[in-house]
């Protein structure tokens, strides 16, 4: 048998699907979690998988972790603070736990040279004005006064770290910087906007549109996602690289919110709510975010393409099956 894969917060919403993916191909899968925004149920549809070995606890408490590391021949990196509502509400420990167990994998993988692919964001962007964010381009993020930035920090500084280790001590490393992944499963508790407006769509409540609604974002299908991280997994010419996963057909959120209404055949009302009451005095928000796919495409032959209108009925079938119309 191979040695297993190591899925760092296997039971998030995207590391489940990554999880479920990786044993359809046949891999052997150890997932590390401490639940605080992932879930048991999203790992119910594999439960007692014989290749599936579950730890429950954060990256940097396991007691052995590089022992851990060393059984493993890749690891993907998925824990990490998410969602914009966390960031603003526990600042301290979107920053900590972004850092610190970010840290802790890299130090543990290092010690064995086992590959890692690590997950970073489209946030470190920042304010950039940019019609496509490239992987070369500049960053421009905000203030450290305005607290909504320091989630792109901490993730800009893993990418940092991460890609020091790869020049200082030759560990291969993959970094990924996503573009709002969507699809069953997801929540509204911690901010995403889509789940959020479905859940809203479906219970027949105001769908509250943050801003002036002309803030545009690019929505990538989970199962699209998953599979440019798979393919990213199994590409060499990806060690050392940064990579934009996501989809690039934009939307304004306004327009999004009216999508919704229209395939959930609701009758909710669209609410505008300024920043500032939605969060805090200051905010700032990235007006546009379309990744250049350029690179994706060169280096797996992929390209996300799921159209926005399946993704909505997924989301609102995955809500009206469950109880997580949140």
């Amino acid at each position: 048998m191979n040695s297993p894969v190591l899925v760092t917060g296997g039971a998030g919403f995207i590391g489940s699907h990554l999880v479920e993916r990786l044993l359809r191909d046949g891999e052997s899968v150890v997932v590390l979690d401490d639940f605080s925004t992932g879930s048991e149920r999203n790992l119910a549809g594999v439960a007692g998988h014989p290749r599936l070995r579950i730890l429950q606890g954060g990256v940097s408490e396991q007691r052995d972790l590089t022992a851990l590391v060393a059984e493993c021949r890749f690891v993907f990196h998925l824990a990490a603070a998410v969602g914009v509502e966390l960031v603003v509400t526990s600042p301290i420990r979107t920053i900590e736990t972004n850092l610190r167990e970010t840290e802790a994998i890299l130090v543990a993988a290092a010690a064995g040279g086992v590959p890692l692919l690590l997950t970073s964001t489209s946030e470190v962007y920042g304010k950039s004005t940019r019609s496509e964010f490239a992987e070369e381009d500049d960053l421009l993020i905000g203030a450290p006064t305005l607290g909504r930035w320091s989630y792109a920090c901490s993730k800009l500084m893993d990418e940092f770290l991460a890609l020091a280790y790869m020049r200082e001590r030759g560990l291969p490393v993959t970094v990924v910087r996503l573009f709002n992944t969507v699809g069953p499963r997801q929540t509204g508790r911690y901010g995403m906007v889509l789940p959020r407006f479905v859940s809203a769509a479906l219970r027949g409540e105001p769908l509250r549109v943050y801003g002036d609604g002309g803030q545009s974002r690019c929505f990538c299908h989970v199962a699209d996602t998953v599979e440019a991280l798979r393919r990213l997994q199994l590409a060499p010419g990806a060690r050392g690289e940064v990579v934009n996963v996501g989809n690039d057909q934009p939307i304004t959120i306004r327009a999004l919110a009216e999508r919704v209404l229209e395939r959930t055949g609701s009758a909710s009302p669209v609410e505008a709510v300024p920043y500032e009451k939605a969060y805090a005095a200051g905010f700032e928000d990235m007006r546009q975010r379309r990744p250049a796919l350029q690179k994706l495409e060169r280096l797996t032959g992929f390209r996300p393409r799921r159209p926005l209108d399946d993704i909505i009925r997924e989301v609102a079938d995955s809500l009206r099956g469950s109880s997580g119309t949140e």
